[in-house]
């Protein structure tokens, strides 16, 4: 298996590890708040990452541990952080199927700015896959018409571009920067703009329950730590439209979660959508092509 290859394999497992702690993640937060529950599970991760690392993560003066590489870290940490907290603004003032339809164009929105800022142009077969998923993705979280926008779905809707300018950004300076510290500083900003924003986004709540606690164990060093370490070192040989796409996998794997263990079935509707998500991705995976975009000529 080749690095590209093994880098899609990769975040492919990422999608799973999310799509899986969907339900645990969704059982907890009926005891915390989310953005207390988002700085809780980014400063464990970060603690993780600091003693795993250890030295590979602290800046030297040049190269690939550069202060331009705590910066570039720091603006993903910023963009990832973004997407959270208007996703959960958002998801307040909107259903919650139009949030997940909304959060998944962040694979329409990599392409748009990855263009738009790098200049790189997606492949033909990037483009369909994208559009294919997509349609796959309004079948299963939809219900029918999406009817007028609301302040939530313009909301969701920033939050869909700041996912879709983290997965850019890490796109961009992975390949010349260490991802150990790309992956501790994104995670580290994180954690600090939660603790600095949670207590006037909403109000704190929290009750410490089993539930919690493995919540924020298995996501700050699962969902988090690891996922997001995986994500810093894949990006460097899967293009940025292609890991935006592998992601939309994420509900696919989150349904079939709930159904084993909570019984969740799926109406034929949202199961022919994740024939779709499925089929998009499978269209771009196996077709021989370039792992990384190129640039517009």
């Amino acid at each position: 298996m080749n690095r590209s290859r093994a880098a899609e394999a990769a975040l492919v497992g990422n999608t799973i590890i999310w799509g899986a702690t969907f339900v645990l993640v969704k059982a907890a937060l009926s005891d915390i708040s989310p953005i207390l529950f988002i700085a809780l599970r980014f400063s464990l991760a970060t603690l993780a990452l600091l003693a795993v690392f250890r030295r590979s993560a602290l800046p030297s003066g040049s190269g690939p541990r550069s202060w331009k590489a705590v910066g570039a870290g720091a603006l993903a940490g910023v963009f990832l952080f973004s997407g959270y907290i208007f996703q959960t603004m958002g998801l307040r003032l909107t259903t919650a199927p139009r949030s997940a339809f909304i959060t998944g164009l962040t694979s329409v929105a990599v392409p748009l700015l990855a263009a738009l800022v790098y200049r790189l142009r997606p492949q033909v077969s990037e483009v369909v896959g994208v559009l294919v998923a997509t349609a796959g993705l309004a079948l299963m979280t939809l219900p029918g018409v999406l009817g007028p926008v609301r302040l939530g779905d313009l909301l969701t809707i920033c939050c869909a571009f700041g996912f879709a300018a983290h997965i850019v950004t890490l796109g961009h300076f992975t390949e010349q920067m260490s991802y150990e510290l790309l992956s501790v500083t994104q995670i580290g900003v994180a954690a600090l703009l939660g603790w600095a924003l949670f207590s006037w986004v909403e109000r704190p709540r929290v009750a410490w329950r089993p539930a919690v606690v493995w919540a924020i164990l298995i996501t700050g060093l699962l969902a988090t730590a690891l996922a997001f370490s995986i994500q810093a070192w894949a990006q460097r040989y899967a293009s940025p439209a292609r890991t935006a796409l592998i992601f939309m996998l994420e509900p696919v794997v989150a349904w079939i979660t709930s159904y084993c263990i909570a019984g969740e079935g799926l109406s034929g509707r949202a199961a022919a959508g994740a024939a779709l998500i499925l089929g998009g991705v499978m269209l771009v995976e196996l077709k021989p092509l370039n792992s990384r975009q190129h640039q517009f000529q």
